[in-house]
């Protein structure tokens, strides 16, 4: 009997430690086939190449890099490059955490929701801590812990798992927590620049301030150093707002 493809993608590249950490432990899943972006693609989200081509550059065996975003990284192995039909598909490890208001903008899950959409379960999983030199290790592991869950059990349609794991502690021993989402704070910047001719550009974002304090949320559970696990719906209707808006 023929081992599951399991597909891995990110958004940090496919060249990004994560990744590589997340590909060794998926191993222990089935088939690992890797399609990933060729460069960094933080925070574009679920954004698809609509007006440019995009091409394939083969780094190994089961192992491409896309010329897009991760969107389109999953587009593409669902539809073209892989053999057939993936099981499962696994997004990360993400270098810093994608909680609460951050999976909108979040190019990780976005290749998980790109799967999702294509009825292949999925997980995405993300390291909430920054730098050099960090160990992506103990949150692959934790990702391929719920990855053999899903396997086994499924996921409801249209629902994906967003798993963050604190810096510190070992993936046999850390509490697992089932979070909704939280709310990060950001300052909310542009700065302007001149370029050598003297021509205006700018720089957006800016660094996190505070999170609202919102027991069992996501943003709660990292900071007390517990591994929140969130169930995503790809549908986005306010339900409890329906009947009141019709009443406009």
């Amino acid at each position: 009997m023929s081992q599951p493809i399991i597909l891995i993608s990110n958004d940090d590249g496919i060249d990004a430690h994560g990744i590589a950490a997340l590909a060794k432990e998926a191993e222990a899943l089935g088939e690992v086939w890797v399609v990933a972006p060729a460069q960094e693609q933080s925070g574009v989200s679920g954004a698809l190449s609509l007006h440019s081509p995009v091409r394939i550059l083969q780094r190994g065996e089961r192992r491409f890099a896309i010329t897009g975003t991760p969107a389109d990284c999953v587009y593409m192995a669902i539809q073209y490059v892989l053999p057939e039909r993936p099981a499962l598909c696994l997004s990360g490890v993400n270098h810093g955490a994608n909680l609460a208001d951050d999976v909108l903008y979040s190019g990780t899950v976005a290749a998980a929701i790109e799967a999702t959409i294509s009825d292949v379960p999925s997980v995405a999983v993300s390291l909430a801590a920054y730098g050099h030199g960090l160990d992506y290790s103990h949150a692959a592991r934790v990702a391929v812990e719920y990855g053999q869950k899903v396997l086994e059990k499924g996921l409801p349609r249209d629902t994906l798992l967003n798993i963050n794991v604190p810096r510190h502690g070992d993936a046999s021993e850390t509490e697992r927590r089932v979070c909704k989402l939280g709310r990060r704070n950001y300052m909310r910047q542009v700065v302007e620049q001149r370029d050598p001719r003297g021509k205006p550009y700018y720089w957006i974002g800016g660094a996190e301030i505070d999170f609202d304090d919102l027991p069992g949320s996501d943003c709660n559970a990292i900071v007390e150093g517990v591994i929140s696990v969130t169930p995503l719906h790809v549908d986005m209707t306010r339900h409890r707002f329906l009947d009141e808006l019709a009443s406009w």
